[in-house]
């Protein structure tokens, strides 16, 4: 099987334009642009000498390492701030838990008006409710245990690297030593990463197509990709050489539009509007892209027979 990137990429560029610009619909861009907001709402990431230390030279790294035990200290001794802390720490993790909910529903919003050329806003919504709140659950425990991951290797990050100041180590051990810190946590982003981007260019589009829950999408997915492993890992480093060509467009549309264009984007229902034809190419290449595998991975709906009329003129 020949899998082509380039392709689906033409093949979404032209249904981005059909679909944004021919016409040009405002009422269509403000409705899809708001579902696109919902969908994204979460994705909204020489060595010297050691005796150097008695002259009072690391004296900021010695505050730095015992930072944790001197907040510590200060959070016990006030208890108010702690406790306003406490509070201010689990009315962040319920905004998030609600960002994650309409972020979990409005992938299923923007996928049906992408697919479907419509620009629905209810219909998706109250629909696919089932397969959003499966895809809830599945995304608040990723997402946290993500977060948890990304936590517990900064703290062995911290100790190792105290380790390291204390333990009057020669430079070459520091520095392997720093290197494989740095690919543990570039290795730990990849992973993350390619699950986030599998789940929501595939797994969501195969709960869409076939009505199911987040589990059954994974395991359709999954036994597709170990049949194509290299093609779906290319694939995301496909996506990410275009998300870096995106981001100098967007910059350098900033720029042309004199920062204009940067206090828009950065409004975030506004910035959504202003930024549609992109998301919404990205939203299509997936589904171009998976439809490659044969008709059970096909998202886009077959166009509709000619008429009788239509065939003779």
């Amino acid at each position: 099987m020949n899998i082509s990137y380039t392709m689906p990429l033409t093949n979404a560029w032209g249904r981005m334009k059909k679909a944004l610009f021919q016409p040009f619909d405002l009422n269509k861009w403000l409705r899809v642009g708001f579902t696109a907001f919902l969908a994204g709402l979460v994705d909204c990431s020489g060595g010297g000498n050691s005796n150097d230390r008695d002259f009072g030279k690391h004296t900021e790294w010695d505050e730095f390492f015992r930072f944790p035990q001197t907040a510590w200290d200060w959070l016990t001794s006030h208890p108010v701030w702690f406790n306003l802390i406490i509070l201010g720490v689990i009315l962040f993790i319920a905004i998030i838990t609600v960002c994650i909910w309409l972020s979990a529903r409005g992938k299923f919003m923007f996928l049906h008006n992408v697919a479907r050329d419509t620009m629905d806003i209810s219909k998706p919504w109250h629909e696919y409710r089932r397969e959003g709140h499966s895809l809830f659950i599945w995304m608040f425990f990723f997402s946290w245990i993500a977060v948890a991951g990304a936590i517990g290797l900064m703290v062995y990050f911290f100790f190792k690297a105290k380790g390291m100041y204390y333990g009057d180590l020669p430079p070459i051990m520091i520095f392997w030593q720093v290197a494989g810190m740095i690919l543990m946590f570039l290795g730990y982003m990849v992973v993350v990463g390619y699950i986030s981007l599998f789940l929501n260019d595939f797994v969501v589009p195969m709960m869409y197509r076939d009505r199911v829950g987040v589990f059954s999408g994974w395991t359709r997915f999954l036994a597709l990709f170990f049949r194509h492993p290299l093609a779906f890992i290319g694939y995301g480093l496909f996506v990410l050489g275009l998300w870096i060509v995106a981001v100098f467009a967007i910059l350098f549309f900033a720029l042309f539009t004199c920062c204009i264009g940067l206090l828009l984007l950065v409004i975030p229902y506004i910035g959504s509007v202003v930024l549609l034809p992109v998301t919404y190419t990205f939203r299509a290449l997936s589904l171009e892209f998976l439809a490659q595998f044969g008709d059970d991975y096909k998202v886009f709906p077959n166009p509709e027979p000619l008429t009788v009329n239509e065939t003779v003129s």
